[in-house]
């Protein structure tokens, strides 16, 4: 055991795992940045689904001051701490969030025994990973542990000295350069080089009780989590944010074949699905929308497949209804009531809810996908939907959604 640590490691299994997210509504460098979405999901709601795909973690807490990320956050099934003012700034730390959802937890009478401290701003964070840093812990393997990758890159770094094999003199771009963990004048084969690990700071877990303690997340025997270095992406700035994109589309999706959707019925919302959710008025204050001819052949398939098909919306433009008798299937159109007005048309059906996917976008969709077996949402969707979704489709509204809906509900 390490200098400062205890010998009774017993906190590690006496109490819940309990992953901690915190996520504070502002950010300099990228506006409302835990709500910013990758490969369509906020960054938050990456954090919570990875974090809830991790074996070993008992409860999921988020730590915010905002409103908005506290109800994204809930609808993605994790359990909420609202964060104090006090530790809510820009120079709070970390730890200090950590602490507080701490002890709001222990106060509601649960007892914390080891924390994983994961950050949104990560948003490859690799589940098996954090796993397998939660079973270090819990077996007292180790007090803590962080995520690193594998680097056999030559560091240096700015300043004066006289390592870096130049003449001495300053270059006035911040100094000579110097060699840090190699010899400059000596530049072995990769294979030959010892390898570091660069920390990715993805997540960090840890003994609670020495963690109040030290109040620091690296104390006695640290271990390393490896994790692939494409997941060390961290979203400090808006090209961070757009190569995270840019990466999801790759990781995300491509190569995997996306799982059926297994339902009997589906029921769509209208404006922001079958459509763009933008709308063209006439001098008379008519409105004409922009529908998709490919999803017009996606209902054409559904419908011959004698699968039930409902169009839902709370619009009342007559423009609703003219689309869904172009499609022949049946709509319900100026309804407020989204959650009532299913469970109405299901019963009538015969079709349990759980074998119905709803396909929304907006908030007022929400009632009605809480309900169902397979709520899904379409790509630009706003984040409590993408958050409350089993499904994110990769297609927009109005631009095939409802198309790569079917193909996923239609057997092969």
């Amino acid at each position: 055991m390490s200098e400062g640590m205890s010998d009774d490691t017993s906190d590690a299994t006496d109490g819940l795992t309990v992953a901690i997210i915190p996520a504070r509504g502002g950010s300099k460098g990228v506006p409302r940045k835990n709500l910013r979405t990758v490969g369509g999901v906020p960054l938050v709601v990456r954090a919570i689904r990875a974090a809830r795909d991790a074996a070993g973690i008992d409860l999921v807490v988020v730590s915010t001051d905002d409103d908005e990320i506290a109800a994204v956050s809930a609808a993605a099934g994790a359990r909420v701490v609202r964060r104090p003012a006090e530790i809510s700034g820009d120079t709070a730390s970390s730890e200090s969030a950590i602490l507080h959802a701490v002890d709001e937890i222990e106060a509601a009478g649960e007892r914390v025994g080891i924390i994983a401290f994961v950050q949104a701003t990560s948003p490859f964070l690799p589940s098996a990973a954090l796993a397998g840093a939660v079973a270090e812990v819990r077996a007292d393997r180790a007090d803590s542990v962080f995520s690193a990758h594998e680097t056999y890159g030559f560091l240096w770094r700015r300043g004066s000295g006289a390592e870096g094999g130049g003449d001495g003199s300053d270059d006035g771009a911040g100094g000579q350069a110097t060699a840090i963990n190699h010899e400059a004048a000596h530049r072995p084969r990769r294979q030959d080089r010892e390898p570091h690990y660069l920390e990715t700071g993805a997540f960090y877990v840890f003994r609670a009780e020495a963690f109040r303690t030290s109040r620091h997340r690296f104390f006695g025997r640290i271990r390393i989590a490896e994790v692939p270095e494409w997941t060390a992406i961290e979203i400090d700035d808006a090209q961070q944010l757009r190569i995270a994109d840019a990466l999801a589309a790759v990781h995300d999706r491509a190569g995997e074949a996306p799982g059926r959707i297994d339902v009997r019925a589906v029921v769509t919302d209208f404006d922001g699905v079958h459509t763009d959710d933008t709308a063209i008025i006439d001098a008379d204050g008519g409105e004409r929308v922009r529908v998709s001819r490919e999803d017009g052949m996606g209902v054409a398939l559904l419908r011959r497949a004698g699968i039930p098909m409902l169009i839902l919306s709370t619009e009342q433009n007559p423009v609703v209804r003219a689309r869904a008798e172009k499609l022949r299937v049946p709509v319900l159109h100026g309804i407020d009531d989204k959650e009532q007005a299913l469970r109405a048309w299901a019963a009538d059906a015969g079709i349990r809810l759980d074998d119905v996917a709803y396909l929304g976008n907006d908030v007022n969709d929400l009632p009605a996908m809480r309900i169902v077996g397979w709520p899904v949402a379409v790509a630009n969707a706003h984040p409590r939907v993408l958050a409350a979704a089993r499904v994110v489709l990769t297609r927009t509204g109005g631009n095939g959604a409802v198309r790569e809906l079917v193909e996923r509900v239609l057997p092969d």
